[in-house]
């Protein structure tokens, strides 16, 4: 189910975190800045997903401070390696099935 934008609920839902969060996280990570769009909305793409759920991964799961978090992701990017986990991208895709069939279960 793959789309060129989502909203922030959605990606809220996908992600698993709350959108004042991910709104706090905008202010704080260079790495994430969705577009708005006419009517003032956030518009994220499936970068942007992939790079919330790295900071996920960061903050919530391994305890970094937003700081360590920065720092993490600077590391990342200059040096072109991943950690070896499952992918990101991988994560973005099974959580957005999960939302997906949980969905379509509450329909039946």
């Amino acid at each position: 189910m793959k789309k060129l934008y989502y909203s922030i609920g959605e990606v809220s839902e996908i992600t698993d975190v709350d959108a004042h969060v991910l709104r706090y996280w905008e202010t704080v990570f260079d790495e994430l800045s969705p577009k708005k769009n006419k009517a003032g909305n956030r518009t994220y793409k499936e970068d942007d997903i992939e790079t919330i759920l790295k900071l996920k991964e960061l903050i919530q799961e391994k305890k970094y401070s937003t700081e360590g978090a920065q720092q993490a992701l600077k590391r990342e990017a200059e040096s072109g390696e991943t950690e070896k986990e499952i992918p990101v991208n991988l994560k973005k895709d099974l959580k957005e099935m999960r939302v997906f069939l949980k969905n379509l279960l509450e329909k039946l």
